[in-house]
């Protein structure tokens, strides 16, 4: 009772609202059931549509049809027009969400805050309070320990992993009960298979840092730009982009260099600058992650989940890693994944190193090397086009769809 009052004091203002919006949709979605008993509604992080929960809601739309399946996006959200070029789609966190949300036999998601509004729906669904059935398709392959998806964090009915180790560590250690993991593989991995790389493009995605204060509903904007600039991380990956040696590097090999941000430090993206002419600054307005990852030829990054999808396409890497021990402290605690055992490419932890090794991989005009393409073959227990056909039998068979 204790942590749920905790959790009560999170709910701000804003979420007041949505208080009465749940209680004025409960009854219009208990008859509304009667209408639409197999409605699936979809989502991914509410401001775009890139995602699993998109990719499944594509393969839906396209290899069934009949389907009842609507997709909630923000109504000024510029992947609006896909959907509905696809088929129906609701305003995320409108009136008519809460209602569909309370009508849906099953609800889908990419993120674990993939509903109408996070606070109010956590402390609804955490709590016993609404007992509805939430699929987690997962926004990437776990690696480490990440105390939020434990189930007494969410309470998730069904939680999609992608690769056997991944599927044992989660059901060994995450708390759900029994049958709610399931090994059915990322939706997106789908589009992994088919792609035309950019010759000697490099892509450079770093993750984010907890301790930076760069979430995206921060309130002081200027502080935390200022406090921002003067972290290790800036500093690092600042020190990358306008390296001299770098563009000396990228001019010699003729690379062209796309460095995109995680969507959490997208708002400090001006803060970033370089007069580097091969490199490229990536907004989320302008660019997308998923076609970024298909194009390049190589990928530097830290401890982002899109290495898993880089490497999955069996190109190689390199990590810059100039914080583990304090980001397995602070931000993501340590898993199974060893990165010197495990890792898709190696580790340097300084300017210097990383810039030997992005060389190496420019004089071998960005081949992969063969002891990680065995471990790509060890680590990928499904490599195949049936991400989306697996998870939509294994939801609806779960659920009588």
């Amino acid at each position: 009772m204790h942590r749920f009052f905790e959790k009560l004091k999170g709910v701000r203002p804003a979420d007041i609202l949505h208080i009465f919006l749940f209680i004025t949709a409960l009854p219009i979605a208990f008859f509304y059931k009667r209408k639409r008993r197999g409605l699936w509604l979809l989502c991914d992080n509410g401001i775009e549509a890139r995602d699993n929960g998109f990719w499944l809601f594509e393969y839906i739309r396209r290899v069934h049809p009949e389907c009842d399946c609507v997709f909630a996006v923000n109504k000024d959200s510029r992947d609006r027009d896909k959907v509905r070029a696809l088929g129906k789609a609701v305003d995320y966190g409108s009136f008519r969400h809460w209602v569909l949300y309370l009508t849906a036999r099953v609800n889908v998601s990419s993120q674990k805050s993939g509903k109408p509004n996070f606070a109010v729906c956590y402390l609804l669904e955490v709590y016993g309070l609404l007992k509805n059935k939430r699929v987690f398709l997962q926004h990437g392959v776990i690696l480490t320990d990440i105390e939020f998806l434990y189930y007494e964090n969410t309470k998730m009915d069904m939680f999609v992993t992608s690769t056997y180790r991944e599927w044992e560590y989660v059901s060994k250690n995450y708390g759900y009960p029994e049958g709610n993991v399931k090994l059915t593989g990322l939706p997106r991995f789908d589009k992994l298979h088919d792609f035309d790389i950019v010759e000697n493009q490099i892509l450079i995605m770093p993750t984010w840092r907890d301790w930076l204060g760069t979430n995206a509903l921060a309130k002081n904007e200027e502080k935390d730009k200022a406090h921002f600039i003067e972290s290790e991380y800036y500093k690092r990956w600042s020190g990358l982009i306008t390296s001299k040696r770098f563009e000396e590097i990228c001019r010699k090999y003729n690379c062209s260099v796309m460095f995109c941000p995680h969507r959490d430090t997208q708002r400090f993206i001006d803060l970033f600058d370089t007069e580097n002419p091969f490199v490229a600054i990536c907004d989320y307005d302008h660019f997308d992650v998923q076609q970024l990852l298909k194009d390049s030829a190589f990928m530097i990054t830290d401890y982002s989940s899109v290495q898993i999808d880089f490497a999955y396409m069996k190109k190689p890497l390199v990590y810059y890693q100039f914080d583990y021990e304090e980001f397995s402290a602070k931000h993501y605690h340590k898993g199974y994944f060893d990165y010197e055992k495990d890792g898709f490419g190696p580790i340097a932890d300084n300017l210097e190193t990383l810039l030997d090794n992005i060389e190496s991989a420019c004089i071998r005009k960005f081949e992969n090397e063969d002891k990680y393409l065995e471990r790509h073959k060890d680590f990928f227990t499904l490599y195949d086009t049936n991400n989306c056909e697996r998870n939509y039998n294994t939801i609806k068979e779960r659920y009588g769809l």
